[in-house]
């Protein structure tokens, strides 16, 4: 994974707000889109627990309860940061302070584009492990 290198000492105090705003609403799209697979899995479990595909389905069935948990404390993460937003804005100097929230921003900029990139082969693994088994069931219903 290629670094990112952002120079947040400009960020502005409404720019990382609106960054802030932005990762909660993207983490809250990607926790509806847990729900979402958690249902596809519930409706194929039948099919995800044959032997053929049983291996590669466990596989990714607990990387995603892996990556559901860790969505939770990032949120927390995202909305405990953008609470002390105020640190920025107070008209009262606080270095030290203003550097931590700073450092805390670029930590959470790093720690979502990770979480995203892990997350998303993770669901392509899921839908393409549906696709082969929709697949087999449909070559079955058209043999039969």
């Amino acid at each position: 994974m290629k670094k990112k290198y952002t120079y947040l000492e400009w960020l502005s105090p409404e720019e990382m707000h609106e960054a802030s705003l932005l990762w909660f609403s993207e983490l809250n799209f990607a926790r509806d889109e847990q729900l979402f697979l958690n249902n596809l899995v519930n409706s194929y479990t039948v099919q995800l627990t044959e032997k053929d595909v049983f291996a590669e389905s466990k596989e990714i069935v607990t990387a995603l309860l892996h990556k559901e948990k860790e969505i939770v404390g990032l949120m927390k993460r995202v909305q405990a940061h953008e609470n002390q937003l105020e640190i920025m804005v107070d008209d009262v100097d606080q270095f030290k302070m203003e550097k931590a929230y700073i450092e805390t921003h670029r930590e959470l900029i790093h720690a979502i584009d990770e979480y995203m990139c892990q997350y998303r082969p993770v669901k392509e693994r899921l839908f393409k492990l549906v696709s082969k088994i929709l697949k087999k069931g449909k070559q079955k219903r058209l043999l039969n």
